[in-house]
């Protein structure tokens, strides 16, 4: 009981001065669009969980397990290092280098758009973003390899709680496929997804409409099909205007659009994730509601966690 007290207690120091870090700056496991990058936060996750165990048996060999003895042999406490632990690891990151290169190469060459993501006020990022698509919707994908990797996570972590003077728990060497089978979807879908276009942020000034986001415009001008995108609102088309230096779309808006309204883009054939405009509460607006409340979001956004 005190070895697994102990091995909390270091968890919490590894662990929480990360988590600090990362809820007053999340800039190191963002992609490149601002938004926070699932692949490299289970990569990071397993990192903390491999260091954790790694300090934990140390710590246990020299002061409770009878010293440099203890770590020797063919079924010493770290055995299952190499057979499990280090393939547990290394799908994660073979899913974050893989798909950073594979997002990177089709961001260059125009078949995928990842517009920037919309600040917030506190300058933190939502942890909803770890299981849902650039447009804010929950993605399949992203969220069973989150699930599954999270409980293949809390498998190892009770299971070495439950006898840290057994060193490296023995799991089957099988239980990698929980994070390599995920890991292997998520870069999959990273390479087969279409080129949606994406809508980050909708404003109205004066009676104009402006949309902003990424995929506004088709990758490649030369070839047939519709050139410009098409905008509704509220299913009803409105004529668009892009505006290539921005990638921007403006367009009149109707008086009879009364907020809140749903926009969507069309491109090539290709539709948008439906976007909610919600305009900000006025002075002194109705009591009992957040001023977040009233912002613009996309569907499935949420407040700050």
């Amino acid at each position: 009981m005190a070895s697994a007290l102990l091995a909390l207690l270091l968890l919490a120091a590894l662990a929480g001065p990360l988590l600090l870090r990362l809820r007053r700056d999340p800039a190191f496991v963002t992609g490149r669009d601002g938004r926070l990058s699932t692949s490299t936060a289970l990569a990071l996750a397993w990192t903390v969980i491999l260091v954790w165990l790694l300090l934990a048996t140390l710590g246990f060999g020299l002061t409770a397990g009878g010293g440099a003895d203890w770590f020797q042999g063919e079924h010493g406490p770290l055995s299952p290092l190499t057979t499990v632990y280090l393939p547990l690891l290394g799908g994660p990151y073979v899913a974050m280098i893989a798909a950073k290169t594979v997002v990177g190469l089709r961001v260059e060459n125009g078949s995928m758009a990842k517009p920037a993501a919309k600040s917030t006020p506190s300058g933190r990022r939502p942890l909803r973003e770890l299981i849902a698509n650039d447009s804010g919707r929950t993605d399949l994908v992203d969220l069973q390899y989150v699930v599954l990797s999270a409980v293949t996570m809390l498998y190892v972590v009770l299971f070495f709680l439950s006898d840290v003077g057994a060193g490296l728990p023995r799991l089957p060497s099988e239980i990698w496929a929980l994070t390599g089978a995920p890991a292997g979807a998520y870069l999959v879908n990273k390479m087969a997804v279409r080129p949606n276009p994406v809508i980050t942020d909708v404003t109205v000034d004066e009676g104009r409409l402006t949309v902003k986001g990424g995929g506004f415009t088709p990758p490649d001008p030369t070839k047939p099909g519709p050139a410009a995108p098409a905008l509704t609102v509220n299913g009803s088309p409105v004529p668009a205007d892009p505006d290539p230096t921005t990638g921007t779309l403006t367009a009149p808006l109707s008086p009879t659009a009364t907020p809140p309204f749903t926009v969507v883009v069309t491109t090539r054939g290709l539709r948008s994730d439906p976007y909610e405009y919600n305009p900000p509460a006025p002075p002194g607006g109705p009591p009992g509601r957040s001023l977040g409340e009233f912002e613009a979001r996309g569907p499935g956004r949420s407040p700050d966690l």
